[in-house]
Formats: structure tokens, sequence, C-alpha cells
């Protein structure tokens, strides 16, 4: 064999290497790590909807390894869960909840970041901009403008004074407060800032809350989230409204909910991912709100308190809870 076959030789055989490493780093499989702040329903609601995008998207089983945890409401474990996922170098981390988002931004600047449910991420310090995180970071959010909330609950009843529940520390409880005292006086009502920060104080602080509010708006406190039927008996027996933004408390009890929809939240959270898993940066993919908005009415809770519903209001409503 001469100089040149041997050569080409030589030639043909790495390409062939080339091609083949190519083709295995292409066919790696990649890891994702799905972690949620506490066991709500809106978190596992989020979840399902990012499974069934990512499958959707072609992003499953062999192709894809999925790691799956929650931090069961715990800060601490939260942190410890993405410092166990960096170390793992893992391909990507999706973060349900504030909380489980905040702490997977603060532990890895190098791990892409998909955070869904989580009401402001501006606000709360994840992100710089809605357009642009400027780091590692998008996702989808459930944030609905509380003038529209107002308005609703305006059409509801005639409502002058509501009392806002919301704990101190946690963020996304202050952002909510802090966007109804902006629209209180445009709205004509009055905002009542009641703070929430232990469970066994509920009864106490609802027993004068009742007699000054019309109606109690019930932010994504933990506390809130907690005590949602301890909240609603008490406002029913004084005529006094119930509404939130989230929908998992309708399911638990509150009158009124505008809402989007948590599962829909976590299927544009999920394609996201999928943009991601593809090679875009973060940065490069905006953060979005979820635009449906569902207009939820408990009946049980109207029977209970035996609240008279508009049929104006009724033919807004988009889902009952029976």
């Amino acid at each position: 064999m001469d100089l040149i076959k041997l050569k080409e030789l030589f030639f043909f055989v790495a390409l062939a290497l080339m091609i083949n490493l190519f083709s295995v780093e292409a066919k790696a499989e990649k890891k994702i790590a799905i972690f949620a702040f506490s066991e709500e329903v809106r978190y596992f609601e989020s979840q399902k909807g990012i499974m069934d995008q990512l499958e959707k998207d072609g992003f499953s089983k062999p192709e894809v390894k999925i790691t799956i945890e929650n931090a069961r409401g715990s800060k601490a474990k939260a942190v410890e869960l993405v410092q166990k996922f960096a170390a793992a170098k893992m391909d990507l981390i999706i973060a349900i909840g504030t909380h489980a988002a905040i702490a997977a931004a603060k532990a890895t600047k190098d791990v892409p970041i998909v955070f869904s449910t989580v009401y402001d991420p501006v606000e709360a310090g994840i992100s710089n901009d809605w357009k642009s995180s400027g780091n590692n970071t998008t996702g989808s959010s459930t944030k609905i403008p509380m003038s529209k909330i107002v308005n609703s609950l305006k059409e509801f009843a005639p409502v002058k004074r509501l009392a806002v529940l919301y704990t101190p520390g946690e963020k996304n409880t202050e952002f909510q407060l802090i966007e109804l005292q902006k629209i209180q006086v445009k709205s004509q009502v009055k905002v009542i800032p009641i703070i929430l920060t232990k469970k066994e104080e509920v009864a106490r602080t609802l027993s004068e809350v009742v007699n000054a509010s019309d109606a109690m708006y019930l932010t994504g406190s933990s506390i809130v989230g907690a005590t949602v039927p301890q909240i609603v008996d008490t406002a029913n027996k004084s005529k006094v409204v119930t509404i939130t933004h989230l929908d998992d408390l309708v399911e638990k009890g509150a009158l009124l909910g505008i809402c989007a929809n948590s599962y829909l939240v976590g299927r544009l959270a999920g394609n996201k991912a999928g943009k991601i898993l593809r090679g875009a940066k973060p940065s490069s993919i905006p953060i979005e709100p979820e635009k449906k908005v569902d207009i939820i009415l408990n009946k049980k809770t109207a029977k209970a308190g035996q609240f008279q519903i508009p049929s104006s209001f009724m033919n807004k409503v988009t889902k009952t809870i029976e």
C-alpha cells in the first residue's frame, strides 16, 4: 500500500470516528430536574402541563431523564435540591413556585432555569425584565392585572372595603398587596392590609376583619393556603365575599376566582423548556403570563353563604365548583 492510499485510509477512518462521536453526542441523554416548592394543587397541575408539553415536543424517555422532587414547603430543602441538581450537571432545572424559582436563581448562574407558577419574577428578583431575563432564567407567570380582579369583584357585589390577607416575607403576597394599593383610589375600593404569620392566629385576626370589610382577597400566602376553609367559613357567616387569583384556592372554598389556568401555565413553561433543550438561551426567550383567564365560581360556597349571584356576572363565569 503506497503512502497516498495509506493517508486516505487514515482520513476515512478518522472521519468515521468523528461522525460516530457526533452521533453519540447528538443522542446523549438530556437530564432535566423538575421541582415544586410545596404540594399545592396548582403546582401539581403546572407540573402536569410541563410534562405533557415536553412529551409533545419530543422530550421523553429514553432520550430524556427527568428527576422530579418536591421541597414540601421548606426553603432550606429547596436550596438543597437546587445544589444537588447543579452538582449533577443537569441540562435544565424547572422550578415551580416563587420560592423554588428564587432558590434556583440564587444557587446557579450556569444551569438554564425555567420557572412556572411565579406571580412576578422581576419583582421577586429572579429576572431583570419580562422581555429578557438578562440571566439564565425564563418562564411563565400567573400574574393577572389587579384591576381586572377588582372590576370583577365590583360586578359581583358593591364592595367598598377589601381586606388583603398576606404574609410579610413572602414576596408574591407582598406584590399583590402593593398592586391593589396602587389602584385603590381609581377603583374606589379601600384596601385593608391584614398580616397573617401563623395559622394559629387566623381565627382571632379574622374575627376583627369581617366587621371592617366587604370582601377578602386571598393572596398566595402559605398561611392563607393552609387555612382557606377556616377563612371562608368565617367570611360566609358575615356575608363577606372571598376572592383570589389562584384556582386551587377556589377549589378549597374561596367564593370567586379570577385565575390563570395552572395547567396552561405549565404548558407555557414546558414550551420554553423545549426551546432551551434545542439550544436557545433562556435570556432570549421572553417571560409571559398565561393569557387565558378563568372566572371561577364556587357554588358550594355561594350556597353556604347565601350569596346572590347577579345574572350579568354569571354570564361571564367560565368554570364552576359544584
